[in-house]
């Protein structure tokens, strides 16, 4: 009897301190042991989230909180109005040349939590639903990052084009967007032979 009681106490106790961590683990427990980040590294962070900032102005000819180089991009206005129509798969978005560091920034919006289709979005998956790159990844993320790229591809090659085929390509996201974001920039890495060989693409994202 008093063997079977101490095995089920190690047993409560070892559930209760498994549902411990778990309930109080926070995401900033995964970088604990990184290095800090160089100031070159950390350089472009500043810059990346006004451009995302950006994305929730409802006039990008005027916004708010406008990267420097905003003002000098002439076709930004009309790119930006026509991105903002939503299909209901994927959050609005502006493209971005930025000439002052060589890079073309596509930015992708948080959820709005007044559209039904972003509920939809998000409760679209289910445990072990969608293999990819030899994980599990979210479907409705990985359905709206292949949908984006399917629409937005030719455009991101042509300014990459436009550019000297020399910018580095930058994707970026907030909350919802950093998911698709963060596949989107797998994608594309994984074909890079259909943006012509382009050699640098980064993925910037926030919580």
């Amino acid at each position: 009897m008093s063997v079977s009681c101490g095995v089920e106490c190690v047993v409560v106790l070892g559930c209760l301190r498994w549902g411990w961590k778990r309930c109080t683990y926070i995401g900033s427990y995964d970088s604990a042991t990184w290095p800090m980040a160089t100031a070159d590294e950390f350089d472009p962070v500043p810059r990346v989230c006004r451009v995302t900032l950006a994305v929730y102005e409802e006039d990008l000819r005027n916004p708010q909180f406008a990267p420097r180089w905003l003002p000098h991009e002439p076709r930004l206005g009309r790119q930006a109005s026509h991105l903002r129509a939503d299909s209901g798969q994927r959050p609005s978005l502006p493209h971005l040349p930025d000439h002052d560091h060589r890079e073309i920034v596509l930015t992708i919006r948080s959820s709005i939590w007044s559209k039904e289709s972003d509920y939809k979005l998000l409760l679209d998956n289910r445990l072990g639903m969608q293999m990819f790159d030899g994980g599990y990844v979210h479907h409705g993320l990985l359905k709206s990052a292949v949908w984006l790229l399917n629409q937005e591809s030719e455009t991101l090659r042509r300014l990459w084009v436009e550019n000297g085929s020399s910018y580095r390509m930058v994707f970026a996201g907030h909350s919802l967007g950093s998911g698709v974001a963060a596949l989107l920039t797998v994608m594309v890495v994984k074909h890079r032979d259909e943006f012509g060989g382009i050699p640098r693409v980064m993925c910037d994202v926030m919580r």
